[in-house]
């Protein structure tokens, strides 16, 4: 299967989470419903990570969810930076045939929702470091991972 790359927009990932971008004017924009816990007492974690970037074409046959968590990806420096997001299927895990993938920009943040299927972090062009916020307290609950059929990530 083959997943070109499509810009990342507001509207093409809201069924998976929220672009996080700055105002191009002076001010604050809210993105208040972007944070999602879904267990009591659990601690709010904020890590950095710097990524060693990947190049395309891209084969994959890893998808990971949060099932109880949101997670947030912040640019601190950064470039083009690869999502692949996907529904969830009717027998359950990721349903790859409706899986799309979006090359954020450098200014772009996102936060994928609780329990949304997506692909590892990945950069792209250059090494990239970012923020990442979510809530974790060690268990199995945290991250889950699963293997999908091979897929492709390629440039439009």
């Amino acid at each position: 299967m083959r997943l070109p790359l499509q810009p990342l927009t507001a509207e093409a990932f809201a069924p998976f989470g929220d672009v996080l971008e700055a105002p191009a004017d002076p001010g604050r924009v809210y993105f208040e419903k972007a944070l999602g816990n879904r267990r009591d007492g659990v601690p709010p974690s904020i890590s950095i990570t710097h990524r060693t970037p990947t190049a395309l074409p891209m084969h994959s046959t890893t998808m990971e969810r949060h099932p109880t968590s949101s997670q947030s990806f912040i640019p601190m420096d950064a470039g083009r930076w690869l999502i692949v997001v996907a529904p969830h299927a009717p027998a359950g895990g990721p349903d790859m045939a409706r899986a799309t993938a979006f090359v954020a920009r450098p200014d772009q943040g996102i936060t994928y929702g609780v329990d949304v299927w997506h692909h590892p972090f990945t950069v792209l062009d250059r090494p990239q470091r970012f923020a990442i916020v979510m809530w974790r307290d060690g268990s199995p609950l945290d991250d889950e991972f699963v293997t999908v059929p091979r897929f492709e990530i390629v440039e439009p």
